[in-house]
């Protein structure tokens, strides 16, 4: 303890604890640093760090002063996404729908247009339709897999190619270079959702994409303890025009859920290489199941998707599933009710398989004609496969299919 607090009174001393600042030693895991505020030892220094990454030293580094902006344990978690997918620079945000949401906000206004892929996720899919209803923003959705109709919807407005590398729920599969390099001669931007890929199986900065979006909650977190979503940019210039239009959407996440986030990330590729042993295993005996009229996974041959999978995607073909069941809505609800190990539940991306009907949940936001251009039957069931044993999760779906098929 220094002179000045030692001639405090308890109550100051009580106010303002010593700082402990390791010296000669490293911490093995990350820190929490859960306090939100700063200081500064010089006016200078607090005034550059209001400035953000536009004030970053040559390695990187800027100061923090108040945890909206910043902070050293959500740089961790940011930093490590980053370095996982080869950017500029990372945005950490409260949700996965919070990093689509800084992305298009801060790249959009009225009377722009946006070309994105029929087949995304629901709440992708409706902040596009919410963004041209309410500020003009125009969207045409395409298969993404034909390059022509893709370049037949260029306009000179166009400012975005937005598309999944993995789509929810139809496991679909696009060739991202050449996607990427069409955009690119045309002067447009490229944003990717990389959330059911991970960086693991696919980079999509290494392909010409500019912006990787993840949803975090997902795969990175991986344990279904955390609620967070990231941005990677392939470029500084773009990360730092994200980074400040998200401090006017707040769409911070707090220090907690960025050191869970890290932590889960440890184990990253060991849960990956487990969710596509186990999606591959169920996808091949579902494949050959009387009760499902088709499967819907890229590591089938039978998958339209499977060749340019194979090329794309870098050990493995993701931990996602959807089968049409015979039997239609009905055969879908007894499924999912009679599953015992499976758990019906939203998301994705944790240890424990779950079941989900699009067309009910997390697709509930479009029509019956988006849904049948985006793949969605009223029979579709999704199949976010977990790590546990493949002949545990196969008893289970195979008992639950029998009990479906009796509904026709």
């Amino acid at each position: 303890m220094d002179d000045l607090h030692r001639d405090l009174h308890p109550r100051t001393r009580a106010a303002h604890p010593p700082l402990i600042r390791p010296v000669g030693s490293l911490p093995l895991s990350t820190p929490i640093y859960q306090g939100h505020l700063f200081s500064f030892e010089d006016a200078e220094a607090m005034a550059a760090a209001f400035e953000g990454p536009a004030r970053a030293d040559e390695d990187g580094h800027r100061a923090f002063y108040y945890s909206r902006m910043g902070n050293p344990t959500v740089r961790m978690f940011e930093e490590a996404v980053n370095d996982l997918e080869g950017g500029a620079g990372a945005l950490a945000t409260g949700s996965g729908m919070g990093a689509v949401n800084a992305v298009l906000m801060s790249l959009l206004r009225s009377g722009d247009h946006v070309i994105a892929q029929r087949s995304l996720y629901g709440g992708t899919y409706t902040l596009l339709r919410d963004l041209a209803e309410r500020w003009g923003v125009e969207v045409t959705h395409v298969s993404g897999d034909d390059l022509r109709q893709v370049r037949a919807a260029l306009r000179p407005r166009t400012r975005l190619l937005y598309l999944e590398t993995i789509t929810n729920p139809t496991t679909e599969v696009v060739d991202l270079p050449a996607l990427a390099a069409l955009a690119r001669e045309a002067g447009v931007l490229t944003a990717v959702d990389n959330t059911f890929a991970t960086p693991v199986l696919c980079r999509p900065l290494e392909h010409g994409i500019d912006i990787v979006i993840h949803s975090a909650t997902k795969y990175l977190g991986g344990h279904s303890d955390v609620l967070a979503g990231v941005v990677v940019c392939a470029d500084a210039d773009l990360y730092r025009r994200i980074w400040h239009h998200s401090l006017e959407l707040g769409a911070g996440i707090d220090p907690m859920t960025a050191w869970l986030s890290v932590r889960g990330m440890a184990t990253l590729p060991l849960r990956m290489a487990q969710h596509c042993h186990n999606a591959l295993g169920l996808a091949r005996r579902l494949a050959g199941h009387p009760a499902v009229e088709r499967v819907h996974y890229p590591g089938l041959e039978s998958h339209p998707h499977h060749r340019v999978a194979r090329r794309l995607l870098d050990g493995g073909f993701g931990g996602v599933l959807s089968i049409d069941l015979a039997g239609g809505r009905e055969a879908g609800r007894v499924f999912a009710e009679s599953l015992r190990l499976v758990r019906m539940a939203p998301s994705l991306g944790g240890t424990k398989t779950l079941v989900l009907h699009p067309a009910s949940t997390s697709h509930r936001g479009l029509d019956e004609r988006a849904l049948a251009e985006a793949g969605i039957g009223a029979g579709t069931v999704r199949l976010a496969v977990g790590i546990e044993d493949l002949d545990d999760l196969w008893d289970d779906i195979e008992q639950a299919l029998a009990k479906a098929s009796r509904t026709g």
